[in-house]
């Protein structure tokens, strides 16, 4: 088996191998020159020397040169300070040319000898012009390398639904495919608002959890199947994954919750033991139940004093309301000298104002109780009788002999 070491570059990417060569001593966190596709690069250790299986080697091992010198670690320093004003000036040059492209990250070879500009673009982009631009202007090799969503939200960073740094841009090597299956097995709301990351594509975390749904998943029965319980048949309504449990529909229109080994007939259930319903419970045995216990409370409770029925709330809801009638509106009283001051009484036609006012003043009256040590209760007791059989008529009537008395 091949001896490799675990090199990672700039930024959260992959991990490649390369072959220590004659370097020795190489341990966690040592920074190196590898050769690569592109050219040299510096790199830092991250796995330490140690035999691998051929099958996770990928293509050609590239050797390990040397380790970085301070002087290479220096000038490496020096270039990635001055990225921010490069990225600056390839963002006008852009601009000049017009070219539908959005610049995302320039970075500097770790001895300024290279420039690569990442940028992404929705069409393929002509930019043989704009590289001549930038290789004069910075005197050096330039490489344009078209990204995609996923690679700029790495790049650029940011917070996810969950609150923390996003996962492609603090410890996710690589992006696993993800597909609206998954959430899907997981009951998630297929909304593309709550499925979906910074990038605009599904959330990578979808997967990190699916093997575990699809392992719980396995062992119960789907959604809408019927199967056989300790207490009779009945049909999947739920797969609770997080429970590892699931909820069963019985004939009867109650709800069970069985375990795997319940449903497989592993674990024995005592069957004389009435089953706890996690659901409601069907209308017909909640209105037996009602009907089974009315004869007994009539027989325990016989001498006490019957519920009111539904006459006495009709004929209680009846007197509020003509109570209601009768009392005066604003609108219709009048700020006009009151009877008792020598104004026009109810039957007067001169000075007695409105015939609104005449009946306010006379719904009053009506309304009104004396006191009953002054004699006036009994005639007062029995108009209020009379007022709540025929309240309207008997007003009225007695207005209109009022107004006839005043007016003969």
């Amino acid at each position: 088996m091949p001896i490799v070491c675990g090199v990672k570059f700039r930024g959260v990417g992959k991990v490649y191998y390369f072959a220590p060569g004659e370097v020795e001593g190489l341990t966690q966190d040592d920074y190196v020159i590898v050769d690569t596709a592109r050219g040299r690069e510096l790199g830092r250790v991250v796995l330490p020397p140690q035999e691998v299986d051929e099958s996770e080697v990928v293509g050609e091992l590239k050797p390990v040169l040397h380790r970085a010198t301070t002087l290479e670690l220096l000038e490496a320093e020096h270039y990635r300070q001055q990225e921010a004003e490069a990225l600056e000036a390839c963002k006008e040059h852009v601009a000049r040319a017009g070219l539908p492209m959005k610049l995302v990250d320039v970075e500097y070879n770790y001895d300024g000898t290279r420039l690569t500009v990442f940028f992404t673009s929705e069409q393929r982009v002509d930019f043989r012009e704009l590289v001549r631009q930038l290789a004069r202007h910075f005197r050096t090799r330039i490489e344009l390398r078209q990204i995609g969503v996923r690679d700029e939200s790495r790049v650029v960073g940011g917070l996810g639904k969950c609150g923390r740094p996003l996962c492609c841009a603090t410890w996710l090597s690589d992006f696993a495919p993800v597909s609206i299956r998954m959430a899907k097995a997981q009951d998630l709301p297929l909304s593309p608002m709550e499925i979906s990351g910074v990038c605009g594509r599904l959330l990578c975390c979808l997967r990190y959890e699916n093997d575990f749904y699809q392992q719980i998943r396995g062992r119960f029965p789907k959604v809408g199947k019927s199967l056989q319980t300790p207490y009779g048949p009945g049909k999947v309504i739920k797969v609770c994954v997080l429970k590892e449990t699931i909820n069963v529909l019985l004939e009867d229109g109650a709800t069970l919750e069985l375990t795997a080994d319940q449903v497989s007939g592993d674990t024995v259930t005592d069957t004389t033991v009435a089953p706890v319903a996690v659901g409601r419970r069907s209308l017909d045995a909640v209105l037996g139940a009602v009907k089974a216990e009315t004869p007994a409370r009539q027989a325990r409770g016989g001498d006490q004093a019957p519920a009111p029925s539904c006459g006495t709330d009709g004929q209680t809801e009846q007197r509020a309301k003509s109570s209601k009638a009768r009392r005066p509106r604003e609108d219709e009283q009048e700020e006009g000298p009151s009877p008792t001051d020598g104004g026009a009484g109810p039957g007067a036609t001169g000075q007695g104002g409105s015939r609104s006012s005449r009946r306010a003043r006379g719904r009053r009256k009506a309304t009104t109780r004396p006191n009953p040590a002054d004699g006036q209760g009994a005639p007062q007791k029995q108009r209020d009788n009379a007022n709540q059989q025929r309240p309207r008529r008997r007003r009225r009537s007695g207005r209109s002999g009022e107004d006839e008395g005043g007016h003969n």
